[in-house]
């Protein structure tokens, strides 16, 4: 059954089961109030007769005007007057009474019954004359008879008009509640493998559906990032490994095409192996690109603070590179040292971080690169700015693609792995990296890390 049809379902049902409860309470109450109230009314009438007829027979036409006046005559109004003598009825009683009536009236003083729709409310009355009787009134309940006949039809046809009522404001509840969903599964059919770098729209209200929106978001991310990391290496393996390769098997072909001498086969030897050396290195940096691009979830995750992380690096990139110039900036810290906690994998992090200070060094020539490092409400920032040779502003939208060089970059050794790296390390870790340049002035790049909210989970 379609969600749509399991809201309308649902909403009919709770408010048809709450309206037959309120309508059925309120049916009772009124039905069980009006027994009551018309066995009063009948008492009050029973006594009123008895001291009209009994007390005062010389009154009769005075006090039955007043009665007129003042209280309505019932609905076939009947008044039974039976005399008894040591608690037993002397007087014939009228078919129209039961006998146990009479019996329950002088065994409790006042009693009622009914039959069907006639009301019987009697009491037991002493005269001045010390004769007792027990005097009944009947009448007909004019009010349970319509008036509750009334409600009745009406509760029936209000729970009718509610339901055509509910059935339409379920149906364009269930489609309102439903619709963003519809436009959610019309925008994820859209995405594809050819076209992954399609997002959902996210909504503005805070609900479960921003929430699931965000989190597919996130999915795409991962599926993206998989993918371009899969297909560039495919492409990447093939172009960059097949260099070294050719090399390699030139070099060897050209050795046995005839004998040498001692020198010649040391120098062919020294060649392969400087080749191998640069295929091992591929070979190592592709792994590693391939493995930092695939499900986030798959490396182990610790409390890193950033600011020990920026002194490990520098120390490292220091032990590659000897002429590294690297100016540390911690003015900027803040005073609490948990707004310097990201939580991450440290040997991936420490890894970006070094690839973009490397960068800096090579690039600049050795020339001094200063780190910073600053936080805000929801992030910490790390600044890296160097002097060197800058990126031409038309090869900006490039510099993420893996192997991707600056033509003003070639006089210098790389892969051009370093930035896509960098760039897939921090996606993983919900980070940002951002660069801004300018040719032959320099390069500044500023990485964005959410502070962990909770330094213990």
């Amino acid at each position: 059954m379609k969600i749509h049809n399991k809201i309308i379902y649902a909403l009919i049902t709770i408010f048809l089961i709450y309206t037959l409860l309120f309508s059925g309470f309120i049916y009772y109450s009124i039905s069980s109030y009006s027994y009551t109230d018309f066995y009063k009314r009948l008492e009050i009438r029973a006594i009123t007769a008895a001291k009209i007829t009994l007390e005062h027979p010389n009154d009769v036409t005075i006090i039955k005007e007043l009665r007129q006046d003042y209280l309505e005559k019932l609905p076939h109004q009947k008044e039974y007057f039976i005399r008894i003598e040591n608690n037993q009825p002397i007087d014939t009683i009228p078919e129209a009474i039961s006998k146990e009536l009479v019996e329950n009236v002088i065994q409790l003083e006042a009693a009622s019954d009914n039959n069907q729709n006639i009301f019987f409310s009697g009491i037991r009355y002493k005269s001045t004359s010390s004769e007792e009787y027990v005097v009944i009134i009947s009448a007909e309940n004019y009010f349970s008879s319509h008036h509750v006949a009334y409600l009745r039809n009406l509760l029936f046809t209000s729970l009718a008009y509610t339901l055509v009522l509910v059935t339409l404001i379920s149906l364009v509840f269930s489609r309102t509640l439903v619709h963003p969903i519809n436009n959610i599964i019309k925008e994820v059919k859209k995405i594809g493998s050819e076209n992954l770098h399609l997002r959902l729209k996210v909504p503005d209200q805070n609900d479960s559906l921003t929430r699931l929106t965000e989190t597919f978001n996130d999915m795409l991310d991962r599926l993206e990032t998989s993918f371009e990391t899969q297909k560039n290496f495919i492409s990447n393996a093939s172009h960059e490994l097949n260099t070294p390769l050719t090399a390699i098997i030139g070099e060897a072909d050209l050795a046995l095409t005839k004998d040498r001498e001692r020198s010649e086969y040391v120098d062919t030897i020294k060649i392969i192996l400087s080749e191998a050396e640069k295929l091992e290195q591929k070979t190592r940096a592709l792994l590693l690109l391939a493995q930092t691009g695939y499900d986030g979830k798959k490396f182990t995750k610790e409390i890193v603070r950033m600011d020990q992380l920026v002194l490990d690096a520098k120390e490292t990139v220091d032990s590659i590179n000897n002429k590294a110039k690297i100016n540390l900036d911690f003015s900027l810290l803040p005073e609490q040292p948990e707004r310097l906690k990201v939580n991450g994998n440290q040997q991936l992090l420490k890894l970006a971080l070094c690839n973009l200070i490397i960068n800096g060094c090579k690039y600049s020539n050795n020339n001094p690169v200063m780190v910073a490092l600053d936080s805000d409400a929801e992030h910490i920032i790390i600044f890296i700015k160097d002097s060197g040779i800058g990126i031409p502003q038309g090869e900006m939208n490039y510099i993420f693609d893996p192997y991707y060089r600056a033509s003003n970059a070639q006089r210098f050794e790389g892969y051009g792995i370093g930035l896509s790296l960098a760039k897939n390390i921090l996606r993983i870790h919900n980070g940002e990296l951002m660069v801004s340049s300018v040719k032959d002035e320099g390069t500044t790049v500023k990485i964005l890390l959410p502070i962990t909210k909770n330094p213990y989970e």
